[in-house]
């Protein structure tokens, strides 16, 4: 599975409400839709359901470390996958850290608003014109600085970000075709 850097999609409402931010970053893979039934619920679902184990233990020493500076964790979920297998990309609906900003047919907008950072998340599908099943999925990130410690918060993470990223894409979509039958 390739996984490229990429842009924003032109038609992301990251883009449309005339925002600039301090960091921006977008991944894509493609993945097999075989009954055309995958919406951005089913991708978000797979977003808080497919990272790997590694990812998590960095949240939860990232929770440990940021709590002590008063910031926004993602609290203790203690049933993770009831709160999955509910979820509905409905604007508002909250999974630790990210909540649903906003959502389309083809994109959901994840993230937070901190004193020391705003972060968004876009799951954006691209239909593919020549194939009905073939889409593309691209992962965007964007950050906007509120104060310097948002900047000197950025710094040790965004080199690990640029690995998470890639990884969760790549489960999101194995997780997909999985679900999907391929």
């Amino acid at each position: 599975m390739t996984i490229i850097k990429t842009e924003i999609p032109k038609n992301s409402l990251l883009k449309t409400n005339n925002m600039t931010y301090d960091y921006i970053d977008s991944f894509q893979g493609e993945y097999i839709d075989k009954f055309q039934n995958i919406g951005t619920t089913e991708i978000g679902k797979s977003f808080f359901s497919s990272g790997p184990k590694w990812i998590d233990k960095l949240f939860a020493f990232r929770n440990k470390l940021i709590g002590l500076f008063g910031l926004k964790t993602s609290g203790t979920i203690t049933n993770r996958q009831k709160i999955i297998d509910n979820f509905k990309g409905e604007k508002g609906e909250q999974i630790g850290l990210f909540k649903v900003f906003d959502k389309t047919s083809n994109e959901i907008i994840l993230g937070e608003d901190d004193k020391h950072l705003n972060f968004r998340v876009s799951l954006f599908i691209v239909k593919q014109n020549e194939s009905k099943t073939n889409k593309k999925l691209i992962i965007s990130t964007t950050v906007k600085f509120n104060n310097w410690f948002g900047r000197l918060y950025f710094l040790p993470v965004r080199p690990f970000h640029i690995l998470i990223v890639p990884t969760m894409l790549k489960g999101i979509i194995k997780d997909i075709e999985r679900h999907n039958g391929k």
